[in-house]
């Protein structure tokens, strides 16, 4: 398991469109892929999960990636995270 803290920079948050973007790369892995954000856990590779955890900008989320290929899962995430998810 691989878990890394990271701070949501899309002013508006993760709404649909960059949820979706997140998501899309997500489901690329067999990994299980999550964010802890004040000890609730949300599945990353589920557009309702993600939207449902109301995360906004300057919320930080420790992502967690759990299986065979965590490690590129943690690097592909982490890398769209922090460019801002399209925006």
């Amino acid at each position: 398991m691989v878990r890394r803290e990271l701070i949501i920079k899309n002013i508006s948050g993760l709404h649909l469109r960059p949820t979706g973007i997140l998501c899309n790369e997500a489901i690329k892995y067999r990994s299980e892929i999550r964010f802890e954000k004040d000890g609730s856990f949300t599945n990353v590779k589920s557009v309702l999960s993600v939207l449902g955890a109301c995360i906004k900008c300057g919320d930080r989320v420790e992502l967690i990636c759990q299986g065979p290929d965590e490690e590129d899962a943690m690097n592909a995430l982490t890398a769209l995270i922090e460019s801002g998810l399209g925006e």
